[in-house]
Order: C-alpha cells, then sequence, then structure tokens
C-alpha cells in the first residue's frame, strides 16, 4: 500500500504526466456523459424494449463497446466501431493499392492524409449505418416514444448520429496527442468497464433467484473470473516477450563491439487489434439486416448472429487469426528491417545480407505469430463456453473475450506509458520488479 501512495505522489510531481492523465480523465468524462444524452424526439422512458434486445448475443456486445450508448438511444449510439471499420478499409486498401502504399512511406504528411481520408470514409459508413439504427428503433418502441415523425426526424437523427461518432473520434485522437495511451482504445475499454457493475448486478440476481446454492455459485464464478484474468494477464505479458532463441542469433553493430541485440519479433506484436477489427467485421451482418431480432433471421444469418453458436465462434477465431497475420505484417516488415540492419552493419550469422535476411526473418515472424494468433482466438470464444454453463449473458463477455483481452491489452499499455514517463524521471516503476510489456516496448540490448 505503501509503494502505491508513493507512485501516485511521483506521478503528481511530474507536471506533463499529471497533465496528460487528468486531460485523459476529462474527455473520458465528456465522453460519458455524452452516452447518456438522449436522441432528440425519444421519450428516454420508453426504452425498456430496447434494453431488452441487448441483453445478450452480439447485440449486447455491441451496447458493451458503445458503454451502453446504443440501448440508451444516445447520440453516441453508433459508438467507435464505424471508425474501426474505416481504418480497416484503409489498412487494406494501403496493401493492395499502390497509392496508399506510397502513402504510408511518406512519413508524417502521408499519416495525416491517411487519417483525413479514414474520417470521410468513417462519415460514409455511419452515414450508411444510421438508418439501420433508426429501423431497429423504429421496430422496438412503440409509436408514442417518437415526438418527430416523417422525413425531418430521419435526416435530424442521421444526421445527429453521424456528428457523434464523429466527436467520439474527435475525442479518442485528442487523448492520444494530449493524454495518456491510444485514445480509441481507452474508449473502448471504458465503454466495457462500464457495462461490468451492471453485469455483476444481473448476475447476483439471477443466482438469487435460484433455489439451492445460487450464491455459492456465485461466489465461484467470481473466483473463476478472477483466475481467468491473471492467467490472461500472465500469458498477454509472455506473447509481448521477444523470444529468447531468435533474438540471439541478431549481431548489432561491428564499430560497438559486435555487442549482441534482440530482434525487434514479438509472439504477439498485433496486441489486441486483430479482437477489435475481427469483432467490427462481425457485426456487419447484424447491421445489414437492420439490426433485427436473431429470431427473426434463418439459415446462416442465424447461426452468424448466434453468440454461443459454432459458427459464429468458427468464424470469429479465423477472422483474429487472420487479423494477426495481417496487422503484424502492416507493423513490421522484414525488408526494412534487413536493410536497416545491413546499414548499420548487423547481421544474423549464418544467413546472407539482403534477400536471405528477408526471407529468414519472415520465416520466424510467421512461426511465431501462429501460437499468438491461436491464443488471441482462444480466449475470444471463452465467453460462449460460460454462456453454455449457464452464466448469464452481460456477465459471461468478462470470460474472456473480446472485452477482457481488451482490457487487459490496453491497461498493460496504458501503465507502460506511464512507467515510462516515471523512470525517465529516475523514479521506481510500478512494479517492484521487472517491466510492464507494453507494445511500444523497444529492442533490448543483451
Amino acid at each position: 500500500m505503501r509503494k502505491f501512495i508513493e507512485t501516485i505522489k511521483n506521478i503528481y510531481k511530474i507536471e506533463e504526466l499529471r497533465s496528460r492523465i487528468l486531460t485523459t480523465l476529462g474527455f473520458l468524462l465528456i465522453y460519458r456523459l455524452g452516452c447518456y444524452v438522449v436522441i432528440p424526439g425519444i421519450d428516454p422512458l420508453q426504452l425498456q424494449n430496447l434494453g431488452k434486445q441487448t441483453a445478450g448475443g452480439v447485440m449486447g456486445l455491441l451496447d458493451m463497446f458503445s458503454g451502453g450508448a446504443f440501448h440508451n438511444a444516445s447520440v453516441f449510439a453508433l459508438g467507435i466501431m464505424p471508425y474501426i471499420s474505416a481504418s480497416i478499409v484503409m489498412q487494406l486498401l494501403g496493401i493492395a493499392i499502390p497509392y496508399f502504399q506510397r502513402m504510408q512511406k511518406e512519413g508524417e504528411s502521408g499519416r495525416k492524409k491517411i487519417n483525413q481520408i479514414t474520417r470521410y470514409l468513417t462519415v460514409i459508413i455511419c452515414t450508411l449505418q444510421a438508418p439501420g439504427y433508426i429501423a431497429n428503433l423504429k421496430a422496438q418502441l412503440p409509436e408514442s416514444a417518437f415526438v418527430m415523425h416523417g422525413s425531418v426526424f430521419w435526416f435530424a437523427t442521421v444526421l445527429i448520429l453521424v456528428t457523434g461518432t464523429i466527436f467520439v473520434m474527435w475525442l479518442g485522437e485528442k487523448i492520444t496527442d494530449k493524454g495518456i495511451g491510444n485514445g480509441i482504445s481507452i474508449i473502448i475499454m471504458v465503454g466495457i468497464i462500464a457495462r461490468l457493475p451492471f453485469s455483476i448486478t444481473a448476475e447476483f440476481v439471477s443466482r438469487l433467484e435460484e433455489q439451492g446454492g445460487g450464491l455459492v455459485m456465485f461466489l465461484v464464478e467470481i473466483v473463476m473470473l478472477l483466475v481467468v484474468i491473471i492467467g490472461t494477464i500472465a500469458l498477454v505479458q509472455a506473447t509481448r516477450k521477444i523470444p529468447v532463441q531468435y533474438a540471439k542469433r541478431i549481431v548489432g553493430n561491428k564499430q560497438y563491439g559486435g555487442v549482441r541485440q534482440y530482434i525487434p519479433l514479438k509472439v504477439n506484436a498485433a496486441g489486441v487489434m486483430p479482437i477489435i477489427f475481427a469483432q467490427a467485421l462481425m457485426f456487419i451482418p447484424i447491421m445489414l439486416v437492420g439490426f433485427s431480432q436473431s429470431e427473426a433471421l434463418t439459415g446462416f444469418a442465424a447461426s452468424i448472429a448466434d453468440y454461443t453458436g459454432f459458427w459464429y465462434n468458427f468464424l470469429f477465431g479465423l477472422l483474429i487469426i487472420l487479423f494477426t497475420y495481417f496487422y503484424t505484417a502492416i507493423i513490421i516488415n522484414p525488408t526494412q528491417m534487413a536493410e536497416d540492419m545491413k546499414k548499420n552493419g548487423g547481421f544474423i550469422p549464418g544467413i546472407k545480407p539482403g534477400r536471405k535476411t528477408v526471407e529468414f526473418l519472415d520465416s520466424v515472424m510467421s512461426k511465431i505469430t501462429l501460437p499468438g494468433s491461436i491464443f488471441l482466438a482462444l480466449v475470444a470464444i471463452l465467453p460462449a463456453f460460460a454462456m453454455i454453463a449457464g452464466v448469464n449473458n452481460q456477465f459471461a463477455h468478462f470470460y474472456g473475450g473480446t472485452s477482457l483481452l481488451i482490457l487487459v491489452g490496453v491497461v498493460l499499455d496504458t501503465l507502460q506509458q506511464i512507467e515510462s514517463h516515471l523512470l525517465m524521471r529516475h523514479y521506481d516503476g510500478l512494479m517492484k520488479s521487472g517491466r510492464i510489456k507494453g507494445r511500444t516496448a523497444g529492442a533490448t540490448a543483451m
């Protein structure tokens, strides 16, 4: 406890870090308040049916990502997922189209152009999704819930929903620039955390209503949740470490005495982004049918909408594995690494510089990415097993899955940034021993 209080005091002493944390909390407060601002023209007292629709399944997961804004019919109802979808499209274009490939290599100016195009694409995606959300409101709420009607209501609501998503995107970018951590990821994380108290309360009430052993089962579920969280943290930390057997094969610049260095390859270099990308794509089938209830769907659409079904989890896991390889290929360029090694006089013993080095690095990256991607996929589908075991749908989302991986990943990355600020000012880190393993950690000399 004394160590914790001392760390808080050290954080407060660093003016820049204190300012960044307070700025982040301020932006997050604005976001959470906006999640309760109901769309004008809708009676907030008649939203019970919408809340029942989002009690579980994919719709419940969508509501979790928006921090409850979905079932509140909030101005932030579409959340940040349209921006995530736009980012996916832009990264795919960066691989397939030479124009965007050149833009990615232009440095800061290219990054600004890509961000601007991503914003425009987000507006387009929101404009397409907003009518589906309005159609869902019309289907779920009684006619008396709408104060406004006709084309005026449709136009105004679409405009509000698009503006709300753009504002959330702006908040995320400001958190990244002026706050601490990745703003978009933190907004998603806060939305997930906001649903945790309601999920625990719902599970507690449901267990109390059972006859015989209900409270004991609730305590067992809490213990299992803690075990899953601790295990996930340990595994995420482990998958972010640099594989020693490959790291020792890199030799540093000869003019520095041939010092051996770690090669910057990790088992899970992509972090939680494959989870976010895959989940964004899994929302598309529901959005295409206007946010329809799962009972109204048939055939393959019904199987995709079934959160505990085989096909949903199989497709979800497969997308995670594919996106892990895809995102790793984007952030780690073996050709660029080989060129940098050659320029600095570095080499891999037994491997010729140039094309052979590129092939070796690409082969190693493919091999070590596979277990990391499988680990992400397995953890992502754990909530389905919890639901089958009888856990409340809302509470089951925290037994692994997208929510837990995002929580663990974002918290570790944010703490790693805070620790970097502390160590840079010669204060003790957040841990008594060792360092927090974040995705931004650089190569370490041996």
